[in-house]
């Protein structure tokens, strides 16, 4: 197939290579017309994803034109909160047959919505049914370097999600599929904001125990909103629930863990994303996150810890032995 990755980051960059390497034509954009130029000369992204080769038969480009134009599948691979302004620039297209893969995990700020819906949205004209997602426990130092991964292709249409999962589909990266797209990117959406929770426990140096309690209790809030919001509660404890959720809170990949940690050992938000060149998704979902839960009327103490913590200054000590001290409760 003819398939363009937009986003040359580190995940669209690994994901290109795979592609390229199951036999498609591939084309990388990358927004920055300056480093698309850096990205061909060196064809190493070293800002993103350094001491990884970029194949020489991945066209890289800064053209959409030369991106989008006759394409059978478009992998977005742009983060949430800036997608939707890449995605007005495409209306221009004719996408009859092409087939939309978004690899970001984010809720859109103010809206609320997921990227599938946020595709939806802003490109009418495109077939809900040719709109899928790839999702789940999956870093892309460890996916560029071949390490064995497993993922999951969402769509709400199953052979749109089997096509998914037969393009990505290596000896090392192992995609199953699945019809519950909105389970799937709320569950890789959630577990961002539930690993600065992990983040912050490591920061604050509370231990194995509190972090075990803050991903299982954090499964249980995902589930909640997933299901209320009309996904499969399975869904929550496959890859990209309770997989993605384990991945994001103990790797040292983690950009969101990464975050909660130094805001745990007491630096403030603006600080810490300051000193980062890659983005963290969950911050912003944070925010989407809680708004989402006050507006479903939703339990969900440790969503609501977390954004008392980042956007109102509340100490992470005080807020975990809060959440600590609530009122008995039965587990399911």
């Amino acid at each position: 197939m003819r398939i363009s990755v937009l986003g040359a980051g580190g995940w669209g960059t690994a994901l290109s290579i795979i592609l390229n390497s199951n036999g498609h034509s591939v084309t990388l954009w990358e927004y920055k017309k300056s480093y698309a130029k850096t990205l061909n000369k060196s064809r190493i992204n070293k800002s993103y994803l350094p001491g990884i080769t970029i194949p020489k038969e991945i066209t890289i480009t800064h053209s959409l034109d030369e991106a989008c134009e006759k394409q059978h599948m478009i992998v977005l691979a742009v983060p949430s909160q800036f997608l939707r302004s890449v995605i007005k620039q495409l209306k221009k297209y004719d996408f009859k047959d092409t087939t939309f893969v978004s690899v970001a995990k984010g809720i859109e700020t103010g809206t609320l919505f997921t990227v599938s819906q946020m595709i939806h949205d802003e490109l009418p004209n495109v077939d809900e049914n040719k709109i899928g997602v790839l999702s789940g426990p999956s870093h892309a130092e460890e996916v560029a370097k071949k390490v064995p991964t497993a993922v999951v292709a969402a769509s709400k249409d199953e052979e749109t999600s089997k096509e998914i999962q037969s393009a990505f589909m290596t000896s090392f990266f192992r995609v199953y599929s699945s019809t519950d797209i909105l389970g799937v990117e709320l569950g890789g959406a959630l577990k961002n904001v539930m690993a600065i929770g992990a983040g912050i426990i490591d920061g604050a140096n509370f231990g194995d125990n509190t972090k075990a309690a803050i991903m299982t209790r954090g499964i249980a809030e995902i589930s909640r909103i997933g299901t209320a919001l009309g996904a499969k509660p399975e869904t929550f404890a496959g890859l990209s629930g309770m997989g993605d959720l384990i991945v994001t809170c103990m790797s040292r990949h983690s950009r969101n863990r990464f975050v909660g940690e130094q805001i745990g050992k007491g630096k403030k938000l603006k600080d810490v994303l300051k000193s980062m060149q890659m983005v963290a998704e969950g911050v912003e979902t944070c925010r989407s996150a809680y708004e989402l839960a006050v507006k479903n009327h939703i339990d969900a103490p440790i969503i609501n810890a977390a954004y008392n913590i980042l956007y109102n200054d509340k100490d992470p000590i005080k807020a975990t032995y809060e959440l600590m001290t609530r009122e008995m409760k039965s587990e399911h």
